[in-house]
């Protein structure tokens, strides 16, 4: 059986899991993946494989239907998010196929809380000073006492809820299927974009779906009170860009800590860019380190061994 794997986590350790497939009797195909790869290239490769491993790639219709009349027999999603892959595709095809679900929201939910640290006290122009030569010293806030507006209250939004409480804040949760859950009592819940006037911060942990696409638009920052502080681990279209810059231009937002951008890598036109002192820059990495790689690649490759019908050792 042949896998081709599309995830750039996944292929930076795949020395790592090269004797689990060769175990079970898997020859792998690891091309050179910075972000995704095209469709274009995807309707190629695809076809010649029996799965197929995903990243954020654009796991179409298009490409599903390219890889049936080839070879393909099963993929796995790497990782939660499935916005770029068309499930009902798959189902219609007859192609097996499953997500890696509640592998990495500690990781995430870390990453979150460190651009709500690194926002508040404004570390990172500190850092940015100090390497250039001067000494600044911004008064920062406190976190104690300060409400959050969390979108999302999954695994990842719950991890998240649970550290902010930790540092005594106040959260409000956005999920239309919220569920209250233990030692998170203290969470409050509201439909978006209720209450967002009393938020300090935005932290955007949420799946996109076609229905909340740019959920952190005109309206809901109108809607913000002035010198709310905005997080985004999710999505990057969770947020219209457009509308930050606005609201970066005029002071209504008066940071934003973004892992996760509309159009990845961020385009070096990106007019976030202008705003670089008061904007915390990521890559879309929150869920990247070495437990939560080797936890979700051995979850796909458990998967994927389970859809091709093949021992598991």
């Amino acid at each position: 059986m042949k896998v081709l794997i599309t995830c750039p986590p996944m292929l930076r350790a795949i020395e790592r899991f090269r004797p689990l497939f060769a175990a079970r009797g898997i020859e792998i195909t690891t091309p050179d993946v910075v972000q995704i790869l095209s469709e274009e290239e995807l309707v190629t490769l695809v076809p010649q494989f029996d799965g197929w491993i995903i990243g954020d790639d654009p796991a179409t219709a298009r490409v599903f239907e390219a890889g049936q009349a080839g070879r393909l027999k099963a993929a796995v999603k790497w990782g939660v998010g499935v916005d770029n892959v068309d499930f009902a595709a798959c189902k219609r095809l007859g192609i097996p196929i499953s997500n890696t679900p509640g592998m990495f929201g500690r990781e995430v939910a870390d990453i979150a809380l460190g651009y709500v640290i690194a926002l508040a006290r404004e570390t990172f122009s500190i850092d940015r000073a100090v390497k250039a030569g001067g000494w600044i010293k911004p008064a920062g806030i406190s976190l104690a006492g300060k409400t959050v507006a969390l979108a999302g209250f999954g695994d990842i939004g719950r991890n998240t809820a649970k550290r902010l409480l930790a540092a005594e804040m106040k959260v409000i949760a956005y999920d239309p299927f919220f569920k209250p859950a233990p030692g998170l009592e203290a969470v409050e819940s509201a439909v978006w974009p209720e209450r967002l006037e009393e938020a300090d911060f935005i932290v955007i942990t949420c799946a996109l779906t076609k229905e909340n696409r740019h959920m952190l638009g005109q309206r809901s920052l109108f809607q913000a009170k002035p010198g709310v502080r905005v997080v985004n681990v999710a999505r990057g279209p969770l947020v219209d860009e457009g509308a930050l810059v606005e609201a970066l231009a005029s002071g209504k937002v008066h940071s934003a800590a973004l892992d996760v951008f509309e159009v990845e890598p961020l385009p070096a036109e990106s007019l976030l860019l202008a705003f670089g002192d008061r904007c915390l820059f990521g890559s879309h990495n929150s869920s990247n380190t070495i437990d939560a790689v080797e936890r979700t690649s051995l979850k796909a490759i458990d998967l994927m061994t389970g859809f091709l019908g093949l021992p598991t050792s």
